[in-house]
């Protein structure tokens, strides 16, 4: 088990209530610390060393990660976001662990879904999420998300411990910054009260969602996908849009949802016949049915010699002097003999965005019969991130994959915002 602690108030709080936790539990797994320097303030080396000394106070295994290509100006928050879950989640593998908890409290959830309001963000009203599923194998727990900061501050202080005051997190040129100053007591409440609202909704319309790709999506080829009709003529209009933007979203390798008003004019432009692009997929009406495949523009050309995500859709990796590229011309010879009558164009056209490994001198060979069931873990649009809010849509997907159900990191299958 790992604990990401920074050395503020929030973090070392969690290590601390973990400790004790597991302390007073049988047969409780080890405890990690895991703290990364992003290196991008000359004093962070020092918070590292102050956090190691805490941990070896207490008995606690600590690791400290240095991120080697910091970048400044913006987009700095989120470049260091993203590598501190990249790293983290290497050293879980590591050591061999699935779970890794984080300090998120419930003013963090207040303010995320005060910048996600005023951008107009409709399914990010839901805030953070309990729990979200890294890269297909490592869960990143946010047990905290129903208490203030000032509480596990008064918690420290009674423990004696001190914590780092990051000072970015004064720095008003921060979106999140100032949200947090504009935020009251009253209003965190408020917004933390509205935000489990719109998870409970977001986890049901999931759910729906769910029973309607189980009902109309299958595969027909590798990248090929058969929509039934029914979809559009659902009863439920919205878990059916709902479904048809994340079917999309999973068909063109997204990482998000489309747009609502675009999805809504795909989808009924679907539903009267005519064929429609969304998320970067092809959704081709015609007598033979409606088909879904990856369109042709834009696809990666990548060297890899470890997994790679390619095109946000499989996870593949390739050997010395291999690039993994998508097939084009070469689409015909991997195309599935007596596909249930599908045209050839059809067959063709989603073979030429499918992944092929490329050596010097030798014709590309199909990607994913080499990776076998390896390069599906989590379907898009989660094949990065996958929030606890979605598993059901996302298990619909993966079932329609054959690969494997993705277990929630709660004791219930279904893990839910509740929880």
């Amino acid at each position: 088990m790992i604990a990401a602690v920074s050395g503020g108030g929030d973090s070392l709080a969690l290590l601390l209530l973990l400790h004790e936790f597991l302390a007073a539990s049988a047969d409780a797994p080890a405890l990690t610390a895991v703290t990364v320097d992003h290196g991008l303030r000359p004093e962070a080396a020092a918070e590292a060393q102050v956090v190691a000394e805490l941990c070896l106070k207490n008995g606690i295994s600590h690791r400290t990660l240095v991120w080697s290509t910091p970048r400044t100006g913006s987009g700095v928050q989120a470049a260091a976001r993203d590598a501190r879950l990249a790293m983290i989640a290497e050293m879980a593998r590591e050591l061999g662990a699935d779970m890794v908890f984080t300090g998120h409290t419930q003013d963090d959830l207040a303010e995320t879904v005060c910048m996600r309001n005023a951008r107009g963000e409709g399914r990010g009203s839901a805030g953070i999420a309990p729990a979200a599923l890294y890269e297909g194998d490592i869960w990143f727990a946010r047990p905290l998300l129903g208490v203030r900061r000032a509480a596990l501050r008064a918690f420290l202080r009674e423990k004696r411990v001190e914590w780092v005051d990051d000072p970015s997190n004064e720095n008003m040129a921060f979106e999140r910054v100032r949200a947090r100053y504009d935020l009251t007591d009253e209003a965190v409440t408020h917004l933390a009260g509205e935000a489990e609202k719109a998870a409970k909704a977001r986890v049901d319309l999931g759910r729906r969602a769910a029973i309607l790709i189980a009902e109309n999506l299958s595969i027909v080829a590798p990248g090929l996908y058969r929509l039934k009709a029914g979809l559009m003529g659902s009863e439920d209009e919205k878990a059916a849009l709902y479904a048809f933007r994340i079917i999309a979203a999973m068909v063109g390798g997204g990482m998000h949802l489309a747009g609502v008003a675009a999805s809504e004019k795909a989808f009924k432009a679907v539903g009267s016949g005519f064929c429609a692009t969304l998320s970067r997929a092809v959704v081709d009406v015609r007598r033979a049915g409606i088909h879904l495949y990856r369109e042709r523009r834009n696809l990666p050309v990548v060297q890899a010699t470890g997994p790679v995500l390619w095109d946000g859709r499989y996870w593949l990796g390739a050997g010395p002097q291999q690039e993994i590229a998508p097939f084009g011309d070469r689409a015909f010879a991997a195309m599935r003999e007596g596909a249930a009558g599908c045209p050839q164009d059809l067959l063709f056209a989603a073979q030429s965005g499918e992944p092929a490994l490329r050596q010097e001198n030798m014709l590309p060979s199909p990607a994913r019969a080499t990776a076998a069931n390896a390069g599906i873990r989590v379907p898009a649009p989660w094949a990065r991130l996958l929030p606890s809010f979605d598993l059901a849509p996302a298990n619909a997907l993966a079932e329609v994959f054959g690969a494997k159900t993705i277990i929630s990191c709660h004791d219930d299958t279904t893990f839910n915002a509740e929880a």
